[in-house]
Parts: C-alpha cells; sequence; structure tokens
C-alpha cells in the first residue's frame, strides 16, 4: 500500500503548521480510499501564503485542527509507504503535528522528487509542475493540497509503469528511497 499525501502550511520554518491535507491511498494499481482537507493551523496565514494557495485565515476558521483530523491521517497512512513529492517536507510536518499531541508516527518515506530523477533522468527539472508538463499529467488546483496530491498520484502511476529497475519497493522491508 501506498499513501500519497500532499499538504499545505502556513510557511517553511519552524513554527509553520499545516493548512490542508489531502491523502490518497493506493494499492499500486489504484486509488482505494481518500482524505481531504482543510485544517486550522490555529495560527496567522501570512499573505504570501494566500497569494501562492488561496487559502486564507478566514476560509480555515472553522476547519478542525490537526488533531481532530490525526486519526483519519493514521488510518490512511497505516501499513503504508508515505509517498509525496519532496517526501521530507510533507512527512516533516505530519510528524512533528503528531508530535505536538504526544503521539511517535514514523512510516517508511518514497520520494517522488528523487524516483523521477532516476526513472526519467534527463529532465531540467523535477518540481512537480515542470514534470506534470513533461509528461503531460494533469495538474489542476495548482498549490493546493487535492490537486497536487492527485498529479503525485498520476505521476507515482507513471513511476510504477516504467520502473525497469524496481526501485518502488512492494512492501515495507525493501528501505526508503527518498
Amino acid at each position: 500500500m501506498y499513501a500519497i499525501v500532499d499538504i499545505e502550511t502556513t510557511g517553511g520554518g519552524g513554527a509553520a503548521r499545516i493548512t490542508e491535507i489531502a491523502i490518497f491511498r493506493h494499492d499500486g494499481r489504484e486509488v482505494v480510499d481518500f482524505f481531504h482537507t482543510l485544517i486550522n493551523p490555529e495560527i496567522y496565514i501570512p499573505p504570501f501564503i494566500t497569494r501562492l494557495t488561496g487559502i486564507d485565515n478566514l476560509m480555515v476558521q472553522d476547519s478542525p485542527t490537526f488533531a481532530e483530523v490525526q486519526d483519519s491521517v493514521r488510518r490512511l497512512t497505516r501499513d503504508a509507504w508515505f509517498v509525496a513529492h519532496n517526501a521530507r517536507f510533507d512527512y516533516g510536518f505530519i510528524k512533528r503535528e503528531f508530535q505536538a499531541v504526544d503521539e511517535y508516527f514514523q512510516r517508511d518515506l518514497l520520494c517522488t522528487v528523487q524516483l523521477s530523477r532516476k526513472i526519467f533522468p534527463g529532465f531540467k527539472s523535477y518540481s512537480l509542475g515542470n514534470l506534470c508538463e513533461s509528461l503531460r499529467i494533469s495538474l489542476e488546483n495548482r498549490h493546493r493540497a487535492h490537486g497536487d496530491a492527485a498529479a503525485t498520484v498520476k505521476l507515482f502511476e507513471l513511476l510504477l509503469q516504467n520502473d525497469i529497475h524496481r526501485l518502488i519497493p512492494v512492501d515495507a522491508e525493501s528501505g526508503y528511497i527518498g
């Protein structure tokens, strides 16, 4: 199983928090479950983040906090590879949110940036937008968790199809790529 994740945040610093999350649970053939929500970060969303994502303080004021959605996050990622474009970023934020509620969160990581460099060598850029353009993957609602995660699902499916060197593990014992 693979949990393909994307988040949006209040920024990249140590005090930043998650504002949106999307998780597609994938069995290697198709999406079998899905979760998406805005999240009240309980801190101010800076204007430059609002310009980038379209998510503002008013949009999230009545949204659940991470603590209120942690069960869904845990359930969809349990016994699955944590897959994301720049996986350490998304994983780091989610791990920190679980730490804030005194829970240890650990998943095996797969990074679609690193996998793309190995499976599709030679592109000038491995950003999600450029990869989607190069590989003709539809990318709607850029810089929103649902849109970016949906595109990452399509990218991951292409990576699986083109993985002639078997870089993508099929079980949790195979190790980390990312």
